[in-house]
């Protein structure tokens, strides 16, 4: 199979604390594939560790056959590796425009995805103009997710997109992560396993840190023993 990212047995410390203690993900090109596991198993920070932001002091990183040990995070992202972190982080001052400008790498990046991006949040079109602070948490999220498209990004790593969002937001912007990934590799850490069951293809369970068991997500679905020992979900 064709794996666009590739970790193997990472070992990660935060400060003192030995976070991860040997995580395995491989991720093929062209898919969505969830991270699950409980609060603090450490699937956020597996993706800062794939970004060089907790580097890992074991283990391999390698995405697009180029490891990524010991580069630093600008440099990993500039590669085409987008972030959106589990607080969208955006900056709630700048206007959406300016919001979406400061994301570029490239002059003219925006330019050449905005219709892609107002195609997939409408919203954002219409509020184009107006503050972070103006925006609801839905819309922040809309922004922080189209934030990462404006780059040319292969890869997309996505924390916790579903967080603190009504049903009816949550239908909207799973919607439009079924899009993107028509562009992009999608890495999707979500809480809710309904909602990543329903989008990913596969998947990785981390446990205390460590990752328990993978496969196809059509599989774990019907894996109630699996699904209740490491998720708690009935």
């Amino acid at each position: 199979m064709d794996y666009i990212l590739d970790v193997q047995s990472i070992h990660t410390f935060i400060g003192q604390y030995h976070i991860l203690q040997g995580v395995d993900v491989q991720v093929p090109r062209g898919s969505i594939t969830a991270l699950l596991g409980r609060n603090g198993a450490g699937k956020t920070t597996t993706l800062k560790s794939i970004l060089g932001l907790t580097p890992p002091r074991e283990g391999k990183v390698t995405f697009d056959g180029r490891e990524l040990n010991g580069m630093r995070s600008f440099d990993i992202a500039a590669l085409g590796i987008g972030f959106v972190p589990e607080h969208r982080a955006i900056f709630r001052d700048l206007s959406v425009e300016e919001n979406l400008k400061i994301a570029e790498r490239r002059k003219g990046d925006l330019d050449r995805k905005r219709e892609m991006i107002f195609s997939l949040f409408p919203d954002l079109k219409r509020l184009i103009g107006l503050p972070g602070t103006s925006l609801s948490g839905g819309q922040q999220q809309m922004l922080a997710i189209a934030r990462a498209l404006v780059p040319d990004n292969r890869l997309l790593l996505i924390d916790e997109p579903s967080e603190g969002l009504a049903p009816v937001i949550i239908e909207h912007m799973m919607d439009a992560i079924r899009q993107l990934s028509k562009e992009s590799t999608v890495v999707l850490v979500e809480q809710n396993f309904l909602v990543a069951s329903q989008l990913a293809e596969t998947y990785v369970i981390i446990e205390e840190g460590r990752s328990v068991t993978s496969g196809k997500m059509s599989d774990l679905k019907q894996d109630k023993a699996t699904i209740h020992r490491y998720l708690g979900a009935a």
